[in-house]
């Protein structure tokens, strides 16, 4: 299973920015997907999470009701969109997979995921 992040950019806080991730390869009928990010000096931290279908979403306080994950099966695609963007938003963003089917409460820890794409940069400017 490979994953690809793009949509990156640089962006004025408060603006918005569309990430996505592509699934390829070996496929299944289902995954669970997160995204985490990781700003220069500190460590990854969890952004949000989803079912494939979509039944099942969390996200960190830090950018619920700005952030909303989606997935497009047909396309096998995952997006974040990004919106009221912050200068703490800064970081380097990255998709993860995992065919095993993850309790709501367990999407949130990288450890649960299995296959990670490579990132994509935010740089939200004051």
């Amino acid at each position: 299973v490979q994953l690809q992040a793009f949509g990156g950019g640089l962006v004025q806080a408060g603006g918005s920015l569309r990430l996505s991730c592509e699934v390829s390869g070996r496929t299944f009928s289902s995954y669970d997907i997160g995204w985490f990010r990781q700003a220069p000096g500190k460590e990854r931290e969890f952004v949000a999470a989803a079912s494939w279908s979509s039944s099942r979403k969390v996200y960190a306080d830090a950018v619920k009701g700005r952030f909303t994950m989606s997935t497009d099966n047909a396309k096998n695609t995952v997006t974040l969109q990004m919106n009221s963007l912050k200068p703490e938003d800064t970081a380097v963003y990255s998709c993860a997979a995992t065919v095993s089917r993850v309790i709501l409460s367990a999407m949130k820890f990288a450890r649960m995921y299995t296959y990670w794409g490579q990132g994509t940069l935010v740089t939200v400017s004051s």
